[in-house]
């Protein structure tokens, strides 16, 4: 997203707002901590066994292995179920390898401490030792971890360029989930399947095999109202795309509370964010949702199979109990405030034209850098703490002309059920509220319930929330990030819900760019993009279809706003632009510091 509009004060308005409640900074996706600078030298690319290349982004390998695999406290399936469940369709195993890789996850080795049975990344184990609420189930489960989401592996020509934090650019989480809850019915439903699983897992006996189909149902019910409520929408998503905000909504306002009702139907799937100078950064999401990383991270999770008691008459009988990790998903976030954006890697993709770079990088400054803040960055003024955050431009969506959708997939109203009595004084008592009212009281009592638990300190507080001010700022209306480029050229495909193949066509008119096309697997280093021609496990994005708009970021000839957002470029501007974001981050392995730089 090369967004250019020289509007400095587009850029800095977020920071001009600083009320309302904490409630109203609840909500959705991704992370954001503190931790201290670190400078490192750069480094070239470490190459594995298997073709496998991990670029100097300031991790050692131990860390990408716990991000990998650790636990945000998610619950799918029981682990002996996870590991031995067969396709829809046949005997495969659902998490073998090449299943895996159908719906475009990162598949590892066994060998990792974190990861001893070789499950894909962004699959982990979630431990249950003792029940939140009564009834609450016990033991060890498969989950879903944000690496899942925000990993990116670039194929060329059979070398694998691993991204850590990157948007997983082949995962395709609604195909995923719809083939899971597939092989959960087919099983449940076929005596053949449900005896072989019965055999592997060692029920052999009426008795054994009655428990064992006890349990499979009572954990089928989760994916089920996944698959036919949270992610059902008009037509597929695809790979690289994501409803979040939807998702998260209809698990907590109408999948758990069982109030059917608030579905929303997820029609805006958006790209996941880079996580690399998300902590340090202003806003992280691409609607400006929330501050505070502490909340960010737990209604990410709520929306991915975080076990939560909303059912429950009071919170006496355990109702906003829930399955929160916070001290991980606080370690998380203090590592991503330690990741780098990756650098080009020339002995891949081939060198960088330097000169084109330099031209490209004045071209950038007088046309892009305006909302796009680049290195060393502005930042905010010190807050109370003494912490400063890399400003993100926040440009209203009339003015990008971008994909409007994703303002408008969530319903506006909720219908409150048995959780009205137990809803905020002034949403209390009441049949329906607005919907993000609704949602940010539930969130809020589901954090506060888990923050209190851990009994911390004020200070300690202060970090999980990543030294953010209180009360939070409220989110912005109708705006669209334009976060810094560092590492852009890793993440295809653009815009925000990635409906741009690559990097050449976010330079021309909107009108010129591709209707219709195919994401491949393998990676265009000349245009920087995803490869776009058609064939086997290549999935159509139609750019006609509702939430999948190219329009708007345009260059083009006329006045500025409306979509148009910069002049029209020569070829050679394009290409000289183009070369300049693949040369950013000039210095591998460069961290930003938390808090700002050192004065």
């Amino acid at each position: 997203m090369i967004l250019g509009t020289g509007n400095d004060a587009l850029l800095e308005e977020e920071s001009m707002h600083r009320s309302n409640s904490f409630v109203a900074s609840l909500s959705s996706f991704i992370f954001g901590s503190a931790v201290a600078f670190i400078h490192l030298v750069p480094a070239s690319a470490q190459s594995t066994s298997d073709n496998v290349i991990y670029l100097n982004q300031a991790w050692s390998q131990d860390d990408r292995d716990w991000y990998y695999h650790f636990s945000q406290g998610a619950v799918v399936l029981s682990y002996d179920i996870f590991l031995n469940l067969e396709v829809a369709d046949g005997q495969e195993l659902f998490r073998s390898d090449a299943n895996s890789e159908r719906y475009g996850l990162i598949t590892q080795p066994a060998g990792s401490p974190y990861n001893p049975d070789g499950l894909p990344i962004g699959i982990s184990k979630t431990v249950v030792s003792m029940p939140q609420w009564p009834g609450e189930e016990t033991g060890e489960f498969a989950g879903v971890t944000c690496a899942a989401c925000h990993e990116t592996q670039l194929n060329y020509k059979g070398k694998h360029v691993r991204i850590d934090g990157g948007p997983a650019n082949t995962f395709d989480m609604q195909a995923y989930v719809q083939a899971l809850n597939a092989a959960i019915r087919a099983t449940l439903t076929d005596a053949v399947k449900f005896d072989r699983l019965a055999a592997h897992l060692g029920a052999a006996s009426p008795e054994a095999k009655t428990s064992l189909r006890e349990r499979f149902e009572r954990q089928a019910a989760l994916t089920y109202e996944y698959a036919t409520r949270s992610i059902a929408s008009f037509w597929p998503w695809g790979p690289a795309r994501i409803d979040a905000l939807s998702m998260i909504s209809n698990r907590v306002t109408a999948n758990l509370p069982g109030i059917p009702e608030n579905t929303s139907t997820p029609i805006a799937p958006v790209k996941p964010p880079f996580l690399w100078n998300a902590p340090q950064g202003l806003w992280t999401q691409w609607a400006a949702i929330v501050q505070s990383p502490l909340a960010r991270n737990l209604g990410e999770t709520m929306g991915v199979y975080m076990p939560m008691n909303l059912r429950a008459k009071t919170p006496a009988d355990g109702l906003f109990e829930s399955n929160a990790a916070i001290p991980e998903l606080h370690r998380v976030e203090n590592q991503l405030a330690r990741l780098a954006p990756p650098s080009w890697p020339e002995d891949v993709f081939g060198k960088i034209d330097r000169e084109k770079a330099k031209s490209g990088k004045a071209l950038f400054v007088e046309h892009c850098a305006g909302c796009h803040n680049a290195w060393p960055y502005r930042w905010t003024e010190p807050n109370k703490y003494g912490k400063r955050f890399v400003l993100v431009g926040l440009v209203p969506q009339s003015y990008v002309g971008t994909d409007h959708t994703q303002t408008e997939a969530v319903r506006p109203f909720a219908v409150t059920g048995q959780l009205s009595n137990n809803l905020p004084p002034e949403l209390r008592g009441k049949d329906a509220v607005p919907m993000a009212a609704f949602k940010q009281s539930i969130q809020l009592a589901v954090l506060e319930r888990a923050v209190a638990k851990l009994k911390l300190t004020p200070a300690e507080l202060l970090d999980v929330n990543g030294y953010r001010e209180q009360p939070q700022p409220p989110a912005p209306d109708r705006v669209y990030k334009a976060a810094p480029r560092d590492g852009v050229w890793a993440t295809p495909p653009f815009l925000h819900n990635g409906s741009v193949p690559n990097l050449y066509e976010m330079l021309v008119p909107a009108s010129e760019r591709s209707k219709k096309f195919c994401i491949g697997r393998e990676f265009d280093p000349i245009k920087v993009g995803l490869e776009t021609t058609c064939g086997p496990g290549t999935f159509v994005l139609d750019t006609s279809l509702l939430g999948n708009s190219n329009a708007g970021h345009s260059f083009q000839d006329g006045p500025r706003g409306t979509g148009v957002i910069g002049p029209l470029l020569t070829d050679d501007q394009r290409w000289a632009l183009v070369e300049y974001l693949k040369s950013i981050p000039e210095e591998p392995g460069r961290v930003t510091p938390f808090g700002g730089p050192q004065q």
